[in-house]
């Protein structure tokens, strides 16, 4: 049964409306931290149905609308992809934000002239996690073959941080934030959480990061900061009535 919560809308900051979509599992597969992957499904037309039922909440408020799923963008079934840009085109949608792995890079560009065609801005976010390779690729196993901030800005607007590691520092969470800001338009940091993952939060480096790192960036309009995942309002269980 059902049990997430799957609309949500952000009222600070960026405001926009917010839809977790189903999937099938994400192609990737191998972040050694993620757990995204448990909410997928094989099965497109059970996924149509979640996903249409959650569109069909966006109102077009904002004018913005980000949509999530357990893996990339490129993963939703064309029925989804389609009713997405129904609903950008109905309800008056000028910006579409969403995610992709790296693996995707050569296919952006084609998603991008898309959606600008039925009159929509679309900006999609990589999850980099940190701009340390070796830390990123041997340790958070994210398969992204590229060191330079620069080439993969190139390809993404945004990108998301996750801070809260073991081995990190407030001098590397800092550098992370800068870099990301000076690459891309909008940064999101997470902090890590305990999942069903062997990949445990380190309660020492989120108190560096809440002590000395927070202060700065909690008014910042291009950083966006969730100390949970569902901070966003999305992912969260639906509480029993």
């Amino acid at each position: 049964m059902e049990s997430l919560v799957r609309y949500a809308k952000v009222t600070e900051k960026e405001k926009r409306e917010l839809v977790l979509l189903k999937a099938p599992k994400c192609r990737w597969h191998r972040c050694s931290f993620c757990d995204y992957h448990l909410d997928s499904c094989e099965d497109v037309n059970k996924n149509f149905s979640i996903n249409k039922k959650q569109l069909d909440k966006v109102t077009g408020e904002f004018k913005t609308l980000d949509v999530a799923n357990s893996g990339s963008f490129f993963e939703l079934d064309l029925m989804t992809v389609d009713y997405i840009k129904d609903i950008c085109t109905k309800k008056g949608i000028t910006t579409l934000i969403c995610e992709s792995h790296w693996m995707y890079k050569d296919k952006i560009n084609n998603l991008k002239e898309d959606f600008k065609n039925i009159g929509v801005d679309l900006k999609i976010k990589i999850g980099i996690e940190t701009f340390d390779y070796l830390f990123r690729e041997s340790y958070l196993i994210k398969g992204i073959q590229e060191s330079d901030p620069y080439m993969i800005s190139k390809y993404f607007d945004r990108v998301c941080l996750l801070f809260g590691l073991p081995g990190q520092t407030t001098e590397s969470m800092l550098l992370d934030i800068a870099t990301a800001l000076k690459y891309f338009e909008h940064v999101y940091v997470n902090i890590m959480t305990s999942n069903t993952t062997r990949i445990f939060p380190s309660p020492v480096v989120i108190k560096q990061f809440k002590e000395k790192i927070y202060p700065i960036f909690t008014d910042e309009k291009t950083v966006e900061i969730l100390f949970n995942n569902t901070d966003f309002g999305i992912g969260t269980m639906k509480s029993k009535k």
